[in-house]
């Protein structure tokens, strides 16, 4: 019955904490929406409309009420589902994002898989090879992936792969000419074309999607990298690794079976910041790839104002990490049975 009790403790410790983290970004990006240098109502209106047109939109924005009302208008059209509609566009915001995010979200994917397979062995060997020169190899190629500037990196990639080569897609999701063949059911260009038996545009997708995935994904490695190292030095040097090593268990048993079985919940909030990370921040890939996902449509919509569709990109990117971090709490009852 104890235990019972202190997991409904945690229960809705938890809950509790997760809804007042909500409230909290509700406000901030309310606030955002507020002081951004830009005047929503010029922005719909157009600079040439009257004093009089001016007033009535800005009565019917509701931004003549105290700011305190705002708020709770603002609260109660989330509450409904109303995002606003995109000045850009002309649509409802939220049509807009989910249009453009499983385009971010594929391209995300793929990458933290590269970046996590590339940077969870390359940290241990890092760890396991301290100051020899496989170690300082490895830093220095993480440390060329944190410093170069992606969009000089893509545009580089680019260059090499795609018009050198040829061994990828340029531009783009896929070739023109396979625009409108695959219906778009989940958002997802692979699996759309897989599910519709297109496999030309599955293929096509596939190669479009490599080069900025690998970047990105090199990128992310970096830093996957120097923190699994940093976690494995911290492990080596514990007593029941030295234990393992006297009873005659092999390197690889010692360092795989041991070591690295304790590194896993914190590399699990690692990969889960990396990936979040990439979801927000590939603005400058998705510019420099023509990449029509979720970095692109905030950065247009920036451009010229659209609060309603900044107010909405800003509130979704702070979802993303606060969904992030539930999962990662389920993930720590998964690695960890002490969490449980």
């Amino acid at each position: 019955m104890t235990l019972n009790r202190q997991h409904m403790r945690g229960a809705l410790g938890q809950g509790a904490s997760i809804l007042v983290t909500l409230f909290g970004l509700l406000i901030l990006t309310f606030v955002i929406g507020r002081i951004m240098p830009t005047d929503p109502v010029r922005a719909i209106v157009g600079e040439d409309a009257t004093q009089e047109v001016y007033m009535n939109v800005y009565q019917e924005l509701g931004l003549d009420k105290p700011m305190w009302q705002q708020f709770f208008l603002y609260l109660r059209d989330l509450a409904t589902g109303d995002f606003g509609t995109s000045i850009r566009t002309g649509k409802p915001v939220i049509q807009d994002i989910l249009h453009a995010l499983p385009a971010t979200i594929e391209l995300a994917t793929f990458a933290i898989i590269i970046g996590a397979c590339l940077g969870v062995p390359l940290g241990v060997m890092a760890a396991v090879k301290k100051d020899r020169w496989q170690d300082h190899v490895i830093r220095v190629f993480s440390l060329m992936g944190h410093s170069m500037p992606i969009f000089w990196t893509g545009m580089i990639g680019l260059l090499v792969f795609y018009a050198s080569l040829g061994w990828v897609g340029g531009s783009g999701r896929m070739s023109q000419f396979y625009i409108g063949m695959v219906p778009d059911r989940t958002g997802f260009l692979l699996i759309d074309s897989a599910v519709a038996g297109q496999w030309d545009v599955f293929r096509s997708a596939l190669r479009h999607i490599i080069l900025p995935a690998a970047l990105l994904g090199y990128s992310s490695s970096a830093y996957i990298t120097r923190m699994t190292r940093s976690f494995m030095l911290d492990q080596i040097n514990q007593e029941y690794v030295t234990t393992a090593r006297v009873k005659g268990l092999s390197q690889r048993q010692t360092i795989w079976r041991h070591a690295f079985a304790n590194i896993r919940v914190q590399l699990v909030t690692i990969v889960a910041l990396a990936y979040g990370a990439l979801l927000e921040g590939a603005v400058l890939i998705e510019t420099v790839f023509a990449w029509p996902g979720f970095g692109q449509y905030l950065t247009s919509s920036l451009r010229i104002g659209d609060m309603n569709a900044v107010m909405t990109c800003v509130l979704i990117v702070g979802l993303i990490f606060i969904t992030l971090n539930i999962i990662s709490d389920i993930l720590y009852r998964v690695f960890d049975p002490r969490t449980r």
